[in-house]
């Protein structure tokens, strides 16, 4: 380091007469010998070892576009502008490099280079083949991946075996030993979510997270995977610790569908930018990997726009004058060819048999029509002929034994060029018996209008709330094999416009939705008992739990900004717990897959219930009475060790008894104890305990 000025006359050493000062002579900065430095490069170098290459950085970061359109350079810059919002998205692009020929149109593949090499894995991940337009599509590759192909050996080596990854348990929580369902409340518009479960005497909060979602989460069918909302796509979560199990890139995507049996979800964008080709999309939910995309409806349509098998193995999509059924896995039409059926105007599936029902309009003088369709064999096993139709909406029954059509009928029809009016109103409900023979269709007249239909999940009633708003009247109907449907019970002046069946049936609970609603009515459909009357102000949803035992009524935040929250219901309708919650918007009971147990195995737990009662309620009795989890443990291990030893006394028992017959001339004295004669009763009371109730 050379010397500042200033320090020479403070740094200087008298110097002899004799000794010759130089001046420009360089000091020496080795170190001395044997000098051992122990200061590590990170403290002395902390700034610079930031900046130092690593082996990632270079080709790693680099990708190569093939595909791109061959522009000249007057719209070479719109070009980079599209190239540049599309590949923005994945990272931060540090530099881009379009090869011209001599004429300086572009050549139709580009180089774009990343600042990290995660981002550039992604990037071709997410554009490889995806569609710029008609004409071009993206052909996306790694720079290092030309290298790693042009070196392939020419001799083929198995790959070495890959060590075995224990996936995690995604039916774990129906392993519970007591049972406990689950649910997912939302806070904040979906962007908080919490996981609880449903456990006696509280609930216990296995999973909170913020920021887990961007607008809404939805369980799959069965309950396997949690679906949350990112501006990337669709995320799916699993397992005891709700891991990240897949992940769909989709941008903007808003709405999603799951198949029944989880092997497919549809999600939709609305805005997407991978194209209108990109806009509605099938992914395999196992692998991850993108099925079929199609383009977007040309209007407005109902959600789901496809409609799936109860087995997964079709898929239906409603067009113009046209039924589009898909097959899988190879997600080609139906014998490669739409089903022509002019005037169609809705469908559904059976939720237990590959046949679906569809309605045709009116033509002229050609009468509506309701037809069953069997496929993959396209067979028509039943239709029925309507007149006089405005319109007509398909119910099926949860199991599939019935099917009914709401026919909306008029008297009167006028058509003003575009618009048709209707007058003369009434309604027909067309029961179809799918188990019998040649299926025969019952007809229910109701000349009132109708404000809501819902058919018992496990039964044969259904339920209709119709009349006008200053008479509402709600009605109970039997299906008897056979014989038309027989009316069970009508109720007049009930303020109610909504009907919810317990997953099980027999239990529905009558509910009043409006700008002041919020009246509740629980009913025992066996014998019509109203067993409460209840009411939760500016109600906005009501759920069952799968088991039937638990109802939520919540009020949310997107509807009312006040007393936001929810209530935890018994199926007879008391409230076990109120939640309020500023900012709560969804709840939703996780789903629970079929049982696999069979019908005739169910009827015998069913009739020998009593045998479980008194273990059902010792356990009751306990989680009432909020006894300490180390209690009820250390009382186990007492109750088990006291089992085992008296086993161990009893086998020790066993095997003396040869010696005790000996000691007693071989007669065996054992049974002596159960004599009846030779046994003395005797009655002891205690005091248990006392308690004391002060009524006001």
């Amino acid at each position: 380091m050379a010397k500042k000025k200033g320090d020479e006359k403070v740094n200087q050493t008298p110097q002899s007469d004799n000794e010759e000062q130089n001046f420009d002579e360089e000091p020496d900065f080795d170190d001395p010998e044997g000098y051992v430095d122990d200061i590590p490069d990170e403290e002395l170098l902390a700034d610079l070892l930031e900046k130092k290459p690593k082996e990632s950085d270079g080709y790693e970061n680099v990708i190569v576009v093939d595909g791109c359109p061959q522009v000249g350079p007057e719209r070479l810059e719109k070009l980079q502008s599209v190239i540049n919002k599309i590949f923005g998205k994945f990272g931060k692009i540090v530099s881009d490099f379009y090869p011209t020929n001599e004429n300086g149109t572009t050549t139709g593949y580009i180089f774009l280079e990343y600042d990290n090499p995660q981002n550039a894995a992604e990037a071709v991940k997410a554009t490889n083949n995806c569609k710029l337009d008609k004409q071009h599509t993206f052909l996306v590759n790694l720079f290092t991946d030309f290298k790693k192909y042009s070196e392939i050996p020419k001799e083929w080596e198995p790959p070495a075996p890959q060590p075995f990854k224990v996936q995690s348990d995604l039916q774990w929580y129906l392993m519970d030993p007591d049972a406990y369902d689950q649910f997912l409340v939302g806070i904040g518009t979906g962007v908080a979510l919490q996981v609880w479960q449903n456990a006696l005497p509280e609930p216990v909060l296995l999973q909170e997270r913020p920021n887990w979602t961007e607008t809404y989460a939805v369980w799959s069918p069965l309950g396997t995977y949690l679906a949350t909302f990112h501006w990337r796509g669709v995320a799916l979560w699993a397992g005891p610790k709700f891991s990240q199990f897949q992940k769909f890139y989709h941008p903007e995507a808003r709405f999603i569908s799951f198949s029944p049996c989880e092997n497919y979800i549809v999600t939709f964008s609305p805005s997407s930018d991978r194209g209108d080709d990109k806009k509605l999309i099938i992914w395999d939910i196992r692998t991850g990997q993108e099925k079929r995309s199609f383009p977007p409806p040309d209007e407005y349509v109902t959600w789901p726009i496809f409609r799936w098998s109860k087995d997964d193995k079709f898929f239906a999509r409603l067009g113009a004058d046209v039924l589009s059924v898909y097959e899988t896995p190879g997600f080609g039409l139906l014998d490669k060819k739409s089903i022509k059926i002019p005037g169609i105007r809705d469908f559904s599936w059976s939720p237990t048999d590959n046949v679906l029902a569809y309605w045709v309009a009116e033509d002229k003088d050609v009468p509506a029509r309701v037809t069953l369709l069997e496929l993959p064999n396209r067979t028509e096993i039943r239709s029925k002929n309507l007149f006089s139709v405005a319109d007509c909406k398909i119910h099926w029954q949860k199991s599939g034994d019935y099917l009914c059509v709401k026919v909306d009928r008029y008297s009167k029809v006028k058509k003003d060029k575009n618009d048709i009016k209707y007058s003369g109103m009434y309604y027909n409900f067309e029961i179809f018996h799918m188990r019998e023979k040649e299926i025969p269709v019952d007809s229910v007249e109701i000349k009132e209008p109708i404000q809501a239909f819902a058919w018992e999940p496990v039964g044969s009633k259904f339920a209709i709330i119709h009349g006008d708003p200053a008479n509402i009247c709600i009605s109970f109907y039997q299906v008897n094999t056979g014989q038309a449907p027989t009316l069970l019970k009508k109720f007049e002046n009930k303020p109610f416009n909504h009907l919810f069946w317990s997953p099980l049936g027999q239990f529905i609970v009558l509910a009043n939705f409006g700008l002041t609603g919020g009246a509740l009515e629980f009913l025992d459909t066996n014998d019509f008992t109203i067993m409460n009357v209840s009411d939760h102000y500016q109600m906005s949803g009501i759920e069952w739990d799968p088991t039937g035992r638990y109802v939520v009524t919540g009020v949310s935040s997107l509807k009312c900004k006040m007393d936001c929250g929810y209530y935890i219901r018994s199926f007879q309708g008391k409230v076990l717990k109120r939640v309020m919650k500023e900012g709560f918007a969804q709840f939703h009971w996780r789903p629970r897959p079929p049982t696999l147990l069979s019908e005739k195995q169910q009827k015998e737990i069913k009739k020998n219930l009593k045998k479980y009662y008194s273990q059902f309620e010792s356990k009751d009795r306990m989680r009432s009475n909020k006894a300490s989890k180390e209690l009820v443990a250390k009382r186990t291990e007492q109750m088990k060790k006291y089992v085992e030893y008296r086993e161990a006394k009893k086998q020790e028992w066993t095997e003396q008894k040869p010696r005790r017959l000996e000691l007693r001339n071989y007669v065996d004295t054992d049974g002596l104890d159960t004599d009846q004669a030779n046994t003395v009763e005797e009655i002891v009371e205690f005091f248990v305990k006392e308690e004391q109730t002060i009524i006001e």
